[in-house]
């Protein structure tokens, strides 16, 4: 394959050379004076003619061979001006090259050569003849090498406009990383001096309390503990998200290892929760792991808000060979045929979902309840995990994901997204241990 196209790239220049020995021929049929060509003629025809195949890949020889042979022929036979089309071909390719010196000097030599060479026949021709084919041929080269540096001069100008061209993609690139470097970083000190500061007074004030309680002998109240505890947490995934914000490099350390504690932390804030971790455990992706994290995390909190006080948790983690499946399931007060709710809670969790290339099912269960199902691809495909970059694909994607199980709408006990045509799930039968 590669030697069939190094052949047909010989084509064009083959056909140049066929083309110009045809007009050498028709100038031997032409010439008015000279000897009939024999055998070294014809040899160095042929010869200067196979010359003008090598006149982009080898210039310089090309012209030192046609300018040697097609002098040798003229001298001979004078078959008017065709013999310089080999040299004129040849000197242009050489200049084109930036030898503008072998160039000239080749011309100048088949110029003087041919001249002689006339001269030395003008007893037996016009004079005249010889001056104005003298003339044209002078003509012809000092074009053919003033076109070849004006060529070469324009490959440079597109080569510099292309490399411009280069450069400011390389610099918008670099402005727009900049820019957004410059919003991480006031989001983040927006985030320090708004949440940093409220969350610390929430759990100086929990931690209080829980003192004072503990100092005049009371039992301290569960819900207070679990404000101290949530505040605490909130403190830490907060300070974690401000490292990633200022350094993207960083990732939060979230991941489905820690979802015992969250389990921990709704059972403390009045949600029982059973957790039930099956497969072969192995290390996640990154996206992968924080995501599952999010999803359970999201799921719980929806429980404790919205599936009232004597509704239950289920949360199930599955590793599959190539797919993570998370569950969590409650046996709250959503009814299938209730009103759909509005909150961004499904909404973030589908997004997430979708730019992993995942599947995700949210619904009110059959007999009661709410069932919150995802699926995440270990292997994610090339590119989706950088769709959160653009939001309007990421929206786009999130609903082509969301569409993936064609249920009806169900409806949501407050607080949940509404799901559109996400299926339910049901429970599993047992949701028993748990998993630090």
């Amino acid at each position: 394959m590669d030697a069939d196209r190094g052949w047909r790239g010989y084509l064009p220049d083959a056909a140049l050379a066929a083309a110009v020995g045809g007009a050498l021929l028709g100038g031997i049929v032409l010439a008015p004076v000279g000897a009939a060509p024999g055998p070294l003629e014809y040899l160095a025809l042929l010869a200067g003619t196979l010359a003008v195949v090598a006149w982009r890949r080898a210039p310089l020889p090309a012209l030192a061979v046609a300018t040697a042979c097609m002098l040798a022929f003229s001298a001979r036979v004078h078959p008017e001006t065709s013999a310089a089309f080999p040299v004129l071909i040849t000197a242009y390719s050489v200049a084109r090259d930036g030898r503008r010196i072998a160039a000239a000097g080749a011309s100048a030599l088949f110029l003087g050569g041919t001249l002689l060479a006339d001269l030395s026949a003008a007893g037996t021709g016009d004079p005249r003849a010889v001056v104005q084919r003298a003339v044209l041929l002078v003509g012809w080269f000092v074009a053919a090498n003033v076109g070849g540096v004006v060529s070469r001069q324009r490959q440079a100008y597109l080569r510099q406009a292309e490399e411009r061209a280069a450069e400011a993609e390389r610099t918008r690139e670099e402005a727009a990383l900049r820019r957004a470097g410059e919003e991480r970083l006031r989001i983040a000190r927006e985030l320090h001096d708004s949440l940093t500061h409220s969350i610390s007074i929430i759990k100086v004030q929990a931690g209080v309390a829980v003192h004072l309680a503990r100092k005049r002998g009371e039992d301290v109240p569960p819900a207070l503990l679990a404000i101290q505890e949530a505040s605490g947490d909130a403190m830490r995934e907060l300070r974690a998200t401000l490292e990633v914000l200022r350094d993207p490099g960083e990732e939060a350390a979230n991941g489905v290892g820690r979802i015992g504690e969250l389990a921990d932390r709704a059972r403390a804030a009045g949600v029982p929760v059973s957790l039930d971790v099956s497969g072969d455990r192995r290390e996640l992706p990154g996206e992968v792991d924080r995501t599952a994290y999010r999803i359970v995390q999201e799921a719980l909190t929806n429980v404790a808000r919205h599936a009232g006080p004597a509704a239950s948790a289920a949360v199930g983690v599955e590793y599959g060979p190539d797919v993570l499946t998370v569950r969590v399931h409650d046996d709250g007060r959503a009814a299938p045929d209730g009103p759909p709710g509005a909150g961004v809670g499904l909404t973030g969790m589908r997004e997430r979902v979708a730019a992993l290339g995942g599947r995700l099912s949210a619904g009110p269960r059959p007999g009661g309840g709410f069932s919150v199902e995802a699926e995440l691809p270990l292997s994610p495909a090339p590119g989706l995990a950088t769709a959160t970059a653009h939001p309007a694909a990421e929206a786009t994607a999130a609903g082509t994901a969301a569409t993936a199980h064609p249920v009806a709408a169900p409806a949501a006990h407050p607080g949940h997204s509404a799901p559109a045509t996400l299926g339910a799930h049901p429970a599993p039968a047992t949701l028993g241990g748990e998993a630090g």
